[in-house]
């Protein structure tokens, strides 16, 4: 096991058998983003997916939630979320939409496989963070919630569009809107969870889902998971007509011969 040192106890990362598994870590505030914690997930991502022992990664929370989202505490503390600081607006702006790219942005364009983990609540900007993985898994206890409007604020860290596209607009509207607690049924119903399993397998079933993509060929993964956002982003002819290359490019590889020739010879493949 490869322990990765973050710069914070904010946040805890290392990396096993092709698995990097990513903590949020503080219990005591439901692991709510404190800058630290953002800062130091900035700069790991990009460490992650340059790593070439890192083959898929695990999100999670420490404790008994995954992510609840701003600090209201500190908000409070500071006399709301704009309060204490000398920072121009205009700067503020720019740096939060930096820092969005960074986290959101760079976890949905991620090119390696994503699962988050999820224990308990996933709200805020936690939903954000959450739903930009590929896959989630929650357990009977794992609820999700906008929450913005209960504070006064409209949402950030792509929660919103994230939102829009799993669930559509409708149910979007009234989960922002309302701030209604979603439980782990509706979210496996609505598809915001993948799997719910058993109260104490959510951290065995998430490292198991990613070692067994780990164990995939890489190119071919990365691959899907650009066919993947070009279907978002695209029609069909353009779709298709990206998606050839990147297949033909697959065809090329190593990794492509060893599983036809595993295929044949009725074995499991052996990726590099």
């Amino acid at each position: 096991m490869r322990e990765i040192h973050t710069g914070t106890g904010d946040l805890l990362a290392h990396v096993e058998r092709g698995v990097a598994v990513v903590t949020l870590n503080r219990p005591d505030r439901r692991n709510a983003l404190s800058p630290e914690m953002l800062t130091a997930l900035s700069a790991l991502l990009p460490e992650l997916e340059d790593a070439e022992d890192v083959r898929a990664v695990v999100l999670t929370g420490a404790g008994g939630a995954f992510c609840a989202g701003g600090d209201v505490k500190a908000f409070a503390a500071r006399g709301g979320e704009g309060g204490g600081t000398t920072v121009p607006h205009e700067e503020r702006i720019t740096r939060q939409q930096a820092m969005q790219r960074a986290i959101t942005g760079r976890l949905y364009d991620f090119t390696k496989p994503t699962v988050a983990a999820l224990p308990g609540a996933v709200a805020g900007a936690g939903l954000g963070l959450a739903l930009a993985c590929d896959l989630r898994v929650g357990q009977p206890g794992t609820v999700f919630a906008t929450a913005f409007g209960k504070v006064g604020l409209s949402g950030d860290y792509g929660a919103t569009w994230l939102l829009s596209r799993l669930v559509g607009p409708a149910r979007a509207r009234r989960a922002m809107f309302l701030g209604e607690r979603i439980d782990a049924a509706t979210a496996e119903r609505w598809g915001l969870l993948d799997w719910v399993v058993d109260a104490g397998g959510l951290a065995g079933f998430a490292r198991t889902t990613a070692a067994e993509l780990a164990a995939g060929s890489p190119e071919s993964l990365a691959a899907m998971k650009q066919n993947l956002l070009d279907a978002q982003r695209y029609g069909l002819a353009e779709a298709m007509d990206r998606e050839v290359p990147r297949h033909l490019a697959c065809g090329l590889t190593d990794n492509h011969k060893e599983a036809v020739r595993a295929f044949v010879e009725k074995r499991p493949p052996v990726f590099s």
